[in-house]
């Protein structure tokens, strides 16, 4: 019985498998509820640190049009910000909040559609919708006085 696998030997492996099992399964149900997210619900607002990167990136690149490095673009810009004082930061923060704000309001207005969703059912149609369909209704009573003539 030399070099042979004993009956606990074989027992002991498959409880490590289902453990593994358990742990794949574990994944999936997380993925599952990951992609559960609703592509409607308004994302958030950048921070004043990423707004200002999105202007940083512009000059970045028309200085340094060879670079493709993003890493070098965001040690760079990340360098910049620190060496900012409060008032050169003060225009990407007041952007920041004006951001935070109008997500605020959208995040209420999602929040409300999702717990009543009768009551918003004609804010869905975007106006020339709206506006189109009161010109059809015109058009057919238009219609209507030229044949009784």
């Amino acid at each position: 019985m030399k070099g042979g696998k004993s009956k606990a030997d074989s027992k002991a492996a498959d409880a490590r498998l289902s453990v593994k099992n358990k742990a794949a399964a574990k994944k999936v149900s997380k993925a599952a509820k990951k992609a559960a997210k609703d592509p409607n619900k308004p994302k958030r607002p950048a921070s004043a640190f990423f707004v200002f990167m999105e202007d940083f990136r512009k000059q970045f690149k028309e200085q340094n049009p060879n670079n493709k490095s993003v890493a070098a673009v965001g040690k760079a810009g990340g360098e910049k910000w620190k060496s900012m004082s409060e008032a050169e930061k003060a225009p990407f923060v007041a952007k920041a909040e004006k951001r935070k704000t109008q997500y605020d309001k959208d995040l209420k207005a999602y929040e409300k559609k999702q717990n009543d969703p009768a009551a918003d059912e004609e804010s869905d149609k975007s106006k020339s919708e709206v506006h189109d369909e009161d010109e059809d209704d015109d058009d057919e009573s238009g219609e209507e006085d030229e044949d009784d003539d």
